[in-house]
Order: C-alpha cells, then sequence, then structure tokens
C-alpha cells in the first residue's frame, strides 16, 4: 500500500478585506499568479520557481492601494497549503540552508520544516518600495507564511544597496531552502523523537 501523501493542497481564504485562492503542489506544476502587485507577483513566482512547486494563486482586495492585507493572506494561505501538502511531516528532509548573491545584495535562508513556527527577519531595504509594493511587506508575508507552516526560518539580507535585488534574493533563498528541505526521504520523521 502506497502511503506517500499526495504533497498538494488547495484552499481559499475570504476576509473583508481579501480573498486568496491557491492551488499548491511540491513536485511542481503550472505557476500562475494574480495579485495586486506586479512586484509581489515576481516575488511569489520566483519563490515557486526556486522551489520547484507548481503554484496557481489568485488575491483580491486591498482596493485603497495598502497591500498589508494581501501580502499577509496569502502569505497565511500558501503557509497553511504548505502543512497540509506535508501531511503528517513525516516523509522530507525537514533542514536546509542556502546563500544567494543577486549583484549588490546577499541573502542567507536556514529553514527547519519541522512544525516549530518561528521566524528571525532582518534586511535593511534602501529604498521603500517597488511600485505599489513596500518593502516592509515581505517580512509581514514570511512571518504569516511561517506560522501557517509550521516553519523555523531565518532569513537575513546580509547586504544590498538595491532594494528590488535584496527583496528577490531572500525569496530566491527561500525557494532553494525549501526545495531541499520539503524533498521526500524514507524512515519517517526526521527527529530524536520519531515524531514531528
Amino acid at each position: 500500500m502506497d502511503r506517500t501523501p499526495p504533497r498538494q493542497a488547495s484552499l481559499s481564504r475570504e476576509t473583508r478585506e481579501t480573498r486568496i485562492v491557491l492551488s499548491l503542489s511540491l513536485d511542481g506544476g503550472a505557476v500562475k499568479l494574480d495579485t495586486p502587485s506586479p512586484f509581489f507577483t515576481h516575488m511569489l513566482n520566483t519563490l515557486a520557481v526556486y522551489a520547484g512547486w507548481g503554484l496557481e494563486l489568485q488575491a483580491r482586495g486591498d482596493g485603497d492601494g495598502d497591500l498589508h492585507h494581501s501580502a499577509e493572506d496569502a502569505g497565511l494561505v500558501l503557509g497553511e497549503a504548505l502543512a497540509l501538502a506535508l501531511g503528517d511531516f513525516s516523509g522530507h528532509k525537514r533542514f536546509a540552508s542556502a546563500l544567494v548573491p543577486m549583484d549588490d545584495a546577499l541573502a542567507e535562508c536556514a529553514l527547519d520544516a519541522g512544525r516549530r513556527p518561528y521566524l528571525y527577519f532582518k534586511a535593511d531595504f534602501p529604498q521603500s518600495a517597488a511600485g505599489n509594493f513596500d518593502f516592509c511587506l515581505a517580512e509581514e508575508f514570511f512571518r504569516a507564511l511561517v506560522v501557517k507552516a509550521g516553519w523555523t526560518l531565518h532569513l537575513e539580507g546580509r547586504r544590498g544597496n538595491n532594494s528590488h535585488h535584496l527583496c528577490e534574493a531572500l525569496f530566491k533563498a527561500l525557494g532553494i531552502a525549501a526545495k531541499e528541505a520539503l524533498a521526500p526521504r524514507g524512515g519517517g520523521a526526521l527527529s530524536t523523537k520519531g515524531v514531528l
């Protein structure tokens, strides 16, 4: 009997402020994204491509131009989908890290996909926004994601003169680390307790 989880999830979240519809496959597939921010769409695409995910996401809301709710709710829904796709958290490698340069920027990521939600985030963005996306929303997205996914994530922008480069390097670093951490492995949960 095959006990491998499907490693897929589809769900949605609707509030007075936003509506998020998402479909995720950890093992690849189409990437189709539609958010109120071209830059945020670009960052989600970067994350999905480097993680090797199939990801379809549509975000609606934040008509006043402040994308806080869209970024946060997208993180919540993606995080929940990641937890659902991992099932009982017993079949993946769990730990990974990545160090990613992008021109002037350097980003570091250390990830434990092991049901221990925590975010350490540090990045000093020289410019405050790209289009209608305020760079402070990157941290809000990552925090929402790890709380729902059950991940410990240390994400740091070591340096960068261009905020676009620095933010993209952070999303790339997470994608690369996630691809390794979520890769299938045999032998049950990677834990001295035997369960996560």
